[in-house]
C-alpha cells in the first residue's frame, strides 16, 4: 500500500486548489450553521425559552448549544466508521447535507408562543442533528486535505481547514449584522432573525456542487485497492496497540485545550462585551468578528510554521502564553470598553448580605429574599459580593440602601455612578479592544493552526478517521462546547464578570501538562503507515 499511495503524491496545482477550496469552504459553511445558534443566543432564548429573565433565557439557550456539542462524539463514531470503511469523500458529503437541513429547520420552527413546549423540543432535536453532522465533518475534511498534501506542506495545506472553522464564525456575524442592516430592527426582532438560518440552504447548494467534483483520497484509494481497510475501525481504534493512549492525549492535550481558547475569544468575549460591559451588540459583534477575520491569517501562518519547526512547539508555547495573558487582557478590555462601569464597581462595590443567599441562575423565581436581590443585579450585569447577614440588605459603596425594591436599587446604583445605557466605545478605545482581541486570536492560531496536520500524522491510516474524530469531538464537545454555559453560569453565580475565565485557565493548564508529558512530534511521519 505504501508505494501505491506515495505514487499519487504528484504536484498538481489545479487539483490542490480544488481540494483546499472545496474542503475549507465546506468547513466554513458547516461551522456557520453551528455557530449561528450561538451568535443569536439571546433572541433564540426569548423565542424558544421565554421567561421574564434574560439571564435565564440565555442559560437555557446555551444549554441547547452545549447539547449540540454533546452529540458530536456520537457523530464522530458513526461517520468515523463510515469514513474508514467507505471513504473520506462521501462521508463528509453526507455530513454537510445533514447539517444544512437541520440549520434551515431551526429557521422554520415556530416559536414557543405559537406551539408551546413543542418548540424547544424541536429546537433541541435539530441541535442534536447538527452535533451529529459536525462530529463527522471536521475529521473528514482534515484527513482528506492532509492525505492529498505533499510531505513538507501538510501544516500549510490543512491550516485552511483550521481557518475555515473561524471563517464559519465570521460568516455568521457578517450575515447577522448584514441582515439586520438590510431589513431593519423591527422586522429583525419579529421574524427576520430566521433568515440567517434559511441562508444555510444556499450555502449547502454551493458546498455540494464543489465537493461532488472531488475524487477520493489517494491514500484511501490505495488502501482499498490493497484490501487493507479496517473491517471494524471503531473497535480497532480502541484495540490498536498504543492507540487508546494517543486518543487520550489528543482529547485532553489538543482538542480540549485549543477549543477552550478559541471559544474564550469567540463566544466568551462576545458575551463579556455585551452582558458584562453593556457594549452595544452591533459594536461587540463588529469587534469580535473583525478581530477574528484578522486572526484567521495567524491560523495559516502557524500551520505553515509547523512545517518548519514542528507541530508541538507552537501549541505548547501558545498554551503557556494563554495562561499568562488571558486574565490581564480581559481586565484591559473591561477598563477600556466601559470605564464608567469599571470605575463604579471599583469605587462603589455592591455588597449583598442575608441569612440565605442561595441563587440559582436557572430559576424563574428565586426562593429567598436575598436570592431575589442577587437576581436583580445579575439581570443588570452589575458585579456584586455576597456576605452572611441576619437579614437581607444591600450596600453600595459602603452606603446602605433603604429601598430594596427594583426601582430603589436602580436609583441607588445611579447615585453611585453605575451606567445603565448601552455603550459604544469611541474609535481609539475600539481600536484598543480590537488589538486585545487580535492578540487573543493570535494565541488561538498558535494552538489551532497545526492541529489538523498533527492529528492526521498521529494516527494509523486504516483507522485514522475514527481515531482522529472521536477524541477530537469529545475534547471539543465536552470541554469547549460547555464553556459558554459553564462560564456564564459561574459569572451569574458569583457576580464577577471575570470569574468564568477560570474554566479556561484550568483546562488550558491541564492541556499544557498533557502535551509536555505525552505528545510526541509528528511532523516527519508518513501518512500511509
Amino acid at each position: 500500500m505504501g508505494e501505491a499511495a506515495k505514487g499519487d503524491y504528484v504536484m498538481d496545482a489545479k487539483r490542490d486548489r480544488l481540494v483546499i477550496t472545496a474542503s475549507a469552504l465546506g468547513t466554513v459553511f458547516e461551522w456557520y450553521d453551528f455557530y449561528i445558534y450561538g451568535v443569536l443566543a439571546p433572541i433564540i432564548g426569548r423565542t424558544f425559552f421565554p421567561t421574564d429573565n434574560p439571564t435565564v433565557e440565555l442559560l437555557y439557550t446555551l444549554a441547547g448549544f452545549a447539547i449540540g456539542f454533546a452529540f458530536r462524539p456520537l457523530g464522530a463514531a458513526l461517520f468515523g466508521y463510515l469514513g474508514d470503511r467507505l471513504g473520506r469523500k462521501y462521508t463528509f458529503l453526507a455530513t454537510i447535507v445533514l447539517m444544512g437541513g437541520a440549520t434551515a429547520g431551526v429557521g422554520l420552527t415556530p416559536s414557543a408562543a405559537s406551539i408551546g413546549v413543542a418548540a424547544p423540543v424541536i429546537l433541541i432535536l435539530l441541535r442534536v442533528a447538527q452535533g451529529l453532522a459536525l462530529g463527522g465533518e471536521y475529521g473528514g475534511a482534515a484527513i482528506y486535505v492532509a492525505e492529498h498534501a505533499p510531505p513538507g506542506r501538510r501544516g500549510f495545506y490543512t491550516s485552511f481547514i483550521q481557518a475555515g472553522v473561524i471563517g464559519g464564525f465570521i460568516l455568521s456575524l457578517i450575515v447577522v449584522v448584514g441582515t439586520q442592516w438590510v431589513i431593519g430592527k423591527a422586522v429583525w426582532d419579529d421574524w427576520g432573525w430566521r433568515l440567517p438560518f434559511l441562508f444555510s440552504l444556499g450555502l449547502l447548494a454551493i458546498s455540494l456542487w464543489m465537493r461532488l467534483k472531488l475524487r477520493e483520497s489517494p491514500i484511501f484509494t490505495a488502501m482499498k485497492a490493497a484490501g487493507e481497510q479496517s473491517r471494524n475501525p471503531l473497535r480497532e481504534a480502541f484495540t490498536w496497540p498504543g492507540n487508546k493512549r494517543r486518543m487520550l492525549v489528543a482529547m485532553i492535550g489538543i482538542a480540549a485545550g485549543f477549543t477552550t481558547i478559541a471559544y474564550t475569544v469567540m463566544f466568551q468575549a462576545l458575551y463579556f462585551l455585551q452582558n458584562g460591559l453593556h457594549v452595544a451588540p452591533g459594536m461587540a459583534q463588529l469587534l469580535v468578528g473583525g478581530s477574528a477575520m484578522g486572526g484567521m491569517a495567524t491560523f495559516i501562518f502557524f500551520g505553515w510554521l509547523s512545517d518548519r519547526i514542528g507541530r508541538k512547539k507552537p501549541i505548547v508555547i501558545g498554551y503557556a502564553l494563554v495562561l499568562l495573558l488571558t486574565l490581564p487582557l480581559y481586565q484591559f478590555m473591561g477598563t477600556t470598553a466601559n470605564p464608567e462601569l469599571t470605575a463604579a464597581a471599583k469605587s462603589a462595590p455592591v455588597v449583598v448580605s442575608g441569612p440565605d443567599c442561595r441563587f440559582d441562575p436557572f430559576a424563574k423565581v428565586q426562593p429567598t429574599a436575598c436570592g431575589k436581590l442577587l437576581d436583580h443585579f445579575s439581570k443588570r450585569g452589575i458585579p456584586y459580593e455576597k456576605r452572611a447577614g441576619e437579614m437581607p440588605a444591600v450596600s453600595i459603596g459602603g452606603t446602605p440602601v433603604a429601598d430594596l425594591s427594583p426601582a430603589g436599587l436602580d436609583g441607588a446604583l445611579r447615585v453611585q455612578g453605575y451606567p445603565f445605557d448601552l455603550v459604544t466605545p469611541d474609535w481609539p478605545r475600539a481600536l484598543a479592544l480590537f488589538a486585545a482581541l487580535l492578540l487573543l486570536w493570535t494565541l488561538s492560531g498558535a494552538t489551532y493552526g497545526p492541529v489538523a496536520a498533527l492529528l492526521s500524522e498521529y494516527f494509523p491510516a486504516r483507522i485514522r478517521y475514527s481515531s482522529l474524530s472521536i477524541p477530537y469531538h469529545v475534547g471539543t464537545g465536552y470541554f469547549g462546547g460547555f464553556l459558554p454555559l459553564v462560564s456564564q453560569y459561574i459569572v451569574a453565580r458569583t457576580g464577577d464578570p471575570y470569574a468564568g475565565l477560570w474554566y479556561t485557565l484550568v483546562v488550558v493548564a491541564l492541556a499544557l501538562v498533557t502535551c509536555l508529558v505525552g505528545l510526541p512530534e509528528t511532523r516527519d511521519r508518513p501518512l500511509d503507515a
